[in-house]
């Protein structure tokens, strides 16, 4: 699975980078998450609000939380993982 932050660099864009590395890494993942700032790709993306979290190159989540479970339940919700559920 892929797994990326995008954003402007601002401290709402870091901060769902940090808090999903620590849901990854919670969810004893080990997906690396990405984090980019490229403006083109989150253009591409056809997103029109940062942060983006992005799974398998597709947006799932756009806008800043600090809601750790929700970050959780969008990457169980998009997870190819067969099984994965049952290691929640």
């Amino acid at each position: 699975m892929k797994i990326e932050v995008l954003g402007s660099g601002c401290p709402s864009c870091h901060k769902l980078f940090e808090l999903t590395k620590q849901a990854v890494k919670d969810m004893g993942l080990k997906d690396e998450v990405v984090y980019i700032t490229d403006i083109q790709k989150i253009i591409e993306m056809g997103v029109m609000q940062v942060p983006v979290l992005a799974i398998d190159g597709k947006a799932v989540m756009t806008g800043a939380t600090s809601d750790i479970e929700k970050i959780k339940g969008v990457i169980v919700k998009y997870s190819d993982t067969a099984g994965f559920e049952a290691k929640k």
